[in-house]
């Protein structure tokens, strides 16, 4: 007798416990749920509480809360990224096994001054697509003996990933599939550029695993075969992709939807109470109210 196979699509929705959800949440997660439905396939919950610092049960039983009262039903147990952070570590493992990964004792502080000193002299300095400064990559030449004494003096560091190492390592050739569209318009088959993120954090002593790393990894283990999320993580998912390769997880098919945008014509965030959806059901509306203000009725 041969082994059932499930070969049903996967969707999941992913949010932080680090606030309440609004306008923006209750769109991904309905684009997911009815992709789900529509497809036959499974919807999963995973909280994303890598960070405990910003994470509160509270606001994860809030979550809970709000998507069964948009009606949405998801398979249990959930993941809880808190509970699997020996799942990360072996990937990080796996990848200073293979020399990809360097200890950075640079701190935010140090970069905030080199930017300021090369501006200051006329130079414009590299930025991520979100426009975040880019860190200098000098430590990737400091020697293991500097390192094991600056590790050893109690200095604080981060696990960067060596961007140039990664990139030679895997090959050339990263893509992925996108049936949705990015902020230019792109879709279809993607070319990945993920060196336009530099050296990126994979993981932090106050935070063993960053968002890169734990999503790459999260996906992989759950079974996740299409990735529908906001348009503002479509061209991290650069990022993610090189991961799978360095890795070798399977890739999702992606696809990134619309964001939902305040009056000031900017993307929703957690601080904006107005458009939480505990004030929204409070104040009377209902789940069709909800699809109807996310233009999904």
């Amino acid at each position: 007798m041969s082994e059932f196979v499930d070969d049903r699509p996967v969707f999941r929705f992913a949010p932080s416990p680090n606030g309440l959800l609004h306008l923006g949440h209750a769109l991904s997660a309905l684009v997911n749920f009815d992709a789900a439905e529509e497809l036959g396939g499974r919807f999963l919950l995973r909280i994303e509480d890598i960070d405990p610092g910003r994470c509160k049960p509270a606001f994860e039983a809030a979550i809970f809360s709000d998507l069964a009262w948009l009606g949405l039903r998801w398979e249990k147990p959930i993941r809880r990224q808190s509970q699997h952070f020996d799942d990360y570590r072996a990937a990080l493992d796996a990848l200073i096994d293979t020399g990809l990964v360097y200890p950075s004792f640079q701190t935010r502080g140090d970069l905030r001054r080199a930017v300021s000193f090369a501006e200051d002299e006329g130079a414009t300095w590299p930025r991520d697509p979100d426009g975040t400064p880019l860190f200098p990559t000098d430590e990737r030449h400091l020697s293991d003996a500097a390192r094991q004494e600056m590790i050893e003096s109690g200095t604080p560091y981060a696990w960067r990933l060596d961007m140039d190492k990664a990139l030679d390592h895997a090959g050339g050739g990263i893509g992925w599939l996108e049936t949705g569209t990015g902020p230019d318009g792109e879709t279809g088959d993607i070319v990945a550029d993920p060196g336009r993120w530099g050296d990126v954090v994979l993981a932090r002593k106050d935070v063993p695993v960053s968002y890169h790393l734990a999503v790459a990894i999260d996906d992989a283990l759950q079974g996740i075969t299409h990735v529908v999320r906001g348009r503002d993580l479509f061209h991290a998912t650069a990022v993610h992709r090189l991961l799978q390769v360095l890795l070798g997880l399977p890739a999702p098919v992606y696809h990134h939807h619309r964001l939902v945008l305040g009056d000031d014509g900017r993307k929703l965030s957690k601080s904006r109470g107005d458009t939480a959806l505990a004030s929204l059901r409070e104040a009377g509306l209902t789940p069709s109210d909800i699809r109807r203000l996310v233009a999904l009725c």
